[in-house]
C-alpha cells in the first residue's frame, strides 16, 4: 500500500502544471490595453496614438525597461502626458503581467 502511495505522489511532481502560455498572456494584455488605454495610447504595432502626447505603446521600450512599469501599474499610474493627467489606473498583479507582456510583443526593435 506504500508503495502505490509513493507511487502516487511521485507522479504527482511529474506532471506539469499548466503555466499560462505566453500567447494567452499577451492576448489578455492586448484586451486590458484596448479596454484601459486606446483611448490615448496607439497600442498595436503600428499607427498613431490618438492623444499625440501619449507615446505609442511600440516605442515605451526606447523611453525606458518596461519591466520599470510593473511598480507604477500596480500602485496606480500617475504619470502624465507632457503636461496632462493620465487617468488613475491600479492593476493586479495577473493584468501587469498580462499587459508587460502584450507591450513586450509590439515593441519595435
Amino acid at each position: 500500500m506504500r508503495s502505490h502511495i509513493s507511487l502516487a505522489l511521485a507522479l504527482l511532481f511529474l506532471v506539469p502544471v499548466a503555466p499560462t502560455s505566453a500567447k494567452t498572456l499577451v492576448s489578455s494584455g492586448r484586451e486590458i490595453a484596448d479596454t484601459f488605454c486606446s483611448r490615448c495610447h496607439a497600442i498595436g504595432a503600428h499607427g498613431k496614438s490618438p492623444n499625440p502626447k501619449s507615446p505609442p505603446f511600440r516605442l515605451l521600450g526606447k523611453k525606458y525597461p518596461l519591466s520599470n512599469l510593473e511598480e507604477a501599474l500596480s500602485e496606480g499610474i500617475v504619470v502624465g502626458h507632457e503636461g496632462e493627467e493620465m487617468p488613475p489606473f491600479a492593476f493586479s498583479a495577473q493584468q501587469i503581467e498580462a499587459l508587460l507582456a502584450y507591450l513586450a510583443s509590439v515593441q519595435r526593435k
